[in-house]
C-alpha cells in the first residue's frame, strides 16, 4: 500500500478511536483499496465492521439504495450519488461515518463525457453529509491509489470541521447557560433587596414587638390600674 495512503489512514483512524467511533465504506471504481487502508491497520474489527463494493450501477441501486433516477440525470459518477453511497452504507451499517468513491480511473472514460481521473467521494454521519471531488491525472492504478488518498484526505479535513462545529455548539450551550444562571441570580439578589427595603418602609415596623413586656403603642400602667370586679 502507498505510504502517503498508509499514512493518511493513520490520522484518521486516530480521530475515529478517540470518540470511540466506527466506519464503513463504499467504493466503486478503487475496488476495495480504501478498506483494505483500513484493514492494514491493527485492530480494525473494533472500529470497521464490513464495507461495499459496488461496481456497477445495479450494484449501488441495490446495495446501497442509491436512486435510479440520481444515475440517469448526473451519472453514477456524481456527487449526487456519491452522497447516496455513502448514506446507503452508513444505514445499512449502522456505522457512525461513511466513505464512498465513485470516479473513472481510465484508462478509457466508458463514453462519457467526464474526464478520466474524475473522482468523487461522499463523506456522511448521522447529521450531515457532503461530496468532495478532483482530477487525477495518472494511468489507472495511479488514479485508484489518489483516489483512496483523496478520500482519506476529505475526511479528515471534514472530521476536524464536524468536530469544531460540535465544540462551538458546546461552548455556545455552556454560554447560554451561564447567562441564565447569571440571570437567575440577579432576579434573586433583586428580589431579596426589594424585600429588605419593603420591610424597612413599612409602617408596623415602629409598632413592632419582640413579645415581652407590653406591645408598643399600649399604656402598661392601665393593667396597674384596672379594678376588676
Amino acid at each position: 500500500m502507498d505510504e502517503d495512503v498508509q499514512a493518511a489512514a493513520a490520522r484518521l483512524v486516530r480521530r475515529i478511536k478517540e470518540g470511540g467511533h466506527s466506519i464503513t465504506v463504499a467504493e466503486s471504481c478503487t475496488g476495495g483499496l480504501l478498506s483494505s487502508a483500513f484493514t492494514d491497520i491493527s485492530g480494525a474489527s473494533a472500529w470497521f465492521n464490513q464495507a461495499w463494493i459496488t461496481y456497477s450501477n445495479e450494484a449501488k441501486i441495490k446495495e446501497l439504495d442509491v436512486r435510479p433516477e440520481s444515475i440517469e440525470k448526473k451519472g453514477a459518477v456524481s456527487a449526487e450519488v456519491a452522497i447516496q453511497m455513502a448514506q446507503g452504507a452508513l444505514k445499512k451499517a449502522e456505522a457512525d461515518i461513511a466513505i464512498s468513491i465513485t470516479g473513472i480511473a481510465g484508462p478509457k472514460n466508458d463514453g462519457t463525457h467526464k474526464k478520466v481521473g474524475l473522482v468523487y467521494v461522499g463523506i456522511a454521519s448521522k447529521n450531515w453529509a457532503n461530496a468532495e471531488s478532483t482530477e487525477i491525472g495518472g494511468n489507472r492504478a495511479e488514479n485508484k491509489i489518489g483516489f483512496v488518498h483523496f478520500a482519506l484526505l476529505s475526511t479528515i479535513k471534514r472530521w476536524d470541521q464536524a468536530m469544531a462545529q460540535d465544540e462551538e455548539q458546546l461552548m455556545e450551550l455552556e454560554r447560554q447557560k451561564a447567562e441564565k444562571e447569571a440571570e437567575r441570580i440577579q432576579f434573586e439578589l433583586d428580589r431579596a433587596q426589594r424585600e429588605a427595603a419593603a420591610r424597612e418602609s413599612a409602617p408596623w415596623q415602629d409598632d413592632s414587638w419582640d413579645g415581652e413586656g407590653a406591645p408598643p403603642g399600649r399604656d402598661s400602667s392601665l393593667d396597674n390600674e384596672a379594678e376588676w370586679d
